[in-house]
């Protein structure tokens, strides 16, 4: 999560994403701004959710099914841009599958002094009983979601990495469904994803498949209808052609899984695309989780793909998320094509001290964790919340990292019938099929309701913008 901070000064002012400084459109977005003109916007918003409903488009919360809400105003990203941007995800990608590899094989990163045994060792998302028996006939990350913020300067930043099972690109797909209809003529024309998200996945898929298997059979594994993503579950296995399942439907007979289809019959299956919340391989006791029992022994035998491999999340771990770009060095011999949000190893005595003098302009997050739990915006939180990050920092740093506030951009959205500025981030999608790796136009724009509201999800009243990469210029 990255914050906006205008109470710090203007260099902390967050990037206009339609607007130049001084009120004009940037280039880019000056036929869709001019095209607006006019329209009602409160009635082309209920037009555009309306679509949306009737798609059946929603998700599942702690509080129960939620709507998924869509803002009508598009997001763009010019075609350079984006091409540049989609450059240095795929480079991060290709470093993060292989530092998985690395971090479960001989560990040459640790050799080479960017991470200790013990910083991969202790990360949450790793699997000990993996280290040297990691199955490497197809990529650990297939399908990579990175969470991407743009700086006040207008660089584009790699927040976090999420590498065990991102979601988000059938609600991607769904936002454009819904507003490309609702808009006016005279607007530009994005990128096509519906049928590139299609190939991709299926390649991602088909790379994923054990030796010798041309045509894999394939199910996505799901929680069920009270999983959080269940629609882009059941959307992304009605889109490919396969079977939906739970754990609860597959067998593992030996060295091979099937599944148990509805009407009775089982089916062999060679390739899992993995979206059960549950990715451990065992619980709290030690015994093997439901979702391991079933896949851990055919995949170990290299007679089932998994996307994503199990013990993925040592790639999330916020202390790797600062080193990827000496990682990228390491395994590919290049120079990070694009940025991240430095990220400061707080159990490194000179950055936590460094951050503790400047609490105020960090944001503080837990080592493990996810969804945001236990992150402090330190510039916007009370003297009391203040103490106690302090205090714990002073107890036990190392379960802390820090990055410094980057202000999310905003862009103009619907609110109350006009245009208003909310704050939005973006999430790409990177599909990782063997050794190519292509990231889908655009991605997920996420955006906060709320005037200087900075958390963008949607189970926390925030929604979501169709996101348009303009096609090349000819």
């Amino acid at each position: 999560m990255a914050l906006t901070a205008r109470e710090r000064g203007p260099a902390l002012d967050p990037y206009d994403e339609a607007y130049a400084a001084g009120g004009p459109p940037r280039p880019h977005y000056a036929a869709l701004l001019q095209a607006l003109e006019g329209v009602d916007l409160a009635a082309l918003r209920d037009a555009v959710n309306a679509r949306v409903r009737g798609d059946g488009v929603t998700f599942a919360t702690s509080e129960g099914e939620q709507a998924f809400v869509v803002d009508p105003i598009p997001r763009i990203l010019a075609a350079d841009e984006w091409s540049a941007l989609a450059a240095g995800l795929e480079q991060r990608v290709r470093a993060l599958n292989a530092f998985v590899l690395d971090a479960y094989g001989e560990r040459r990163a640790v050799a080479a002094g960017i991470v200790s045994d013990e910083a991969i060792d202790a990360a949450e998302g790793y699997e000990p009983e993996l280290r040297g028996a990691y199955p490497d006939f197809c990529a650990p990350i297939g399908i990579a979601g990175l969470d991407v913020v743009r700086a006040p300067d207008g660089a584009l930043l790699v927040l976090e990495d999420n590498c065990r099972t991102p979601s988000g690109f059938t609600y991607m797909t769904a936002a454009r469904r819904a507003v490309e209809p609702e808009l006016p003529a005279g607007v530009p024309e994005p990128m096509e994803v519906a049928d590139l998200l299609g190939e991709l996945t299926r390649g991602v898929l088909a790379a994923a498949a054990p030796e010798g298997v041309d045509e894999p059979s394939v199910a996505v594994l799901t929680d069920g209808p009270g999983g959080g993503a269940y629609y882009e579950h059941a959307a992304a296995a009605a889109a490919l052609g396969v079977a939906l399942v739970t754990v609860a439907d597959l067998v593992s007979r030996g060295d091979r899984l099937e599944a148990r289809l509805e009407d009775g019959r089982r089916r062999p299956v060679d390739v899992v695309y993995r979206r059960s919340d549950d990715d451990r391989l065992r619980d709290e006791r030690g015994a093997l989780t439901p979702v391991a029992a079933a896949l851990m022994e055919p995949w170990r035998a290299g007679r089932l793909g998994l996307v994503n491999g199990f013990g993925t999340g040592v790639a999330d771990d916020k202390l790797v998320h600062g080193r990827v770009a000496d990682l990228i060095g390491l395994y590919l011999g290049e120079q990070p094509l694009g940025g991240a949000v430095p990220t400061l190893d707080l159990g490194d005595p000179d950055a936590c001290a460094a951050v503790l003098a400047d609490l105020r302009g960090h944001v503080v997050k837990p080592r493990f964790g996810h969804g945001g739990a236990g992150v402090v915006v330190c510039a916007h939180a009370d003297d009391a919340a203040i103490d106690a990050v302090r205090a714990e920092l002073r107890a036990d740093p190392a379960r802390f990292v820090a990055q410094p506030i980057v202000a999310l951009s905003s862009h103009p959205t619907v609110i109350d019938g006009r245009l208003e500025p909310r704050h939005v981030d973006l999430r790409p999608f990177v599909f990782a099929a063997g050794v190519n790796i292509r990231s889908l136009p655009g991605g997920l724009t996420r955006v906060a309701w709320d005037a200087g509201a900075l958390v963008v999800n949607s189970s926390q009243n925030g929604g979501a913008k169709d996101t348009w990469v303009l096609r090349p210029s000819a």
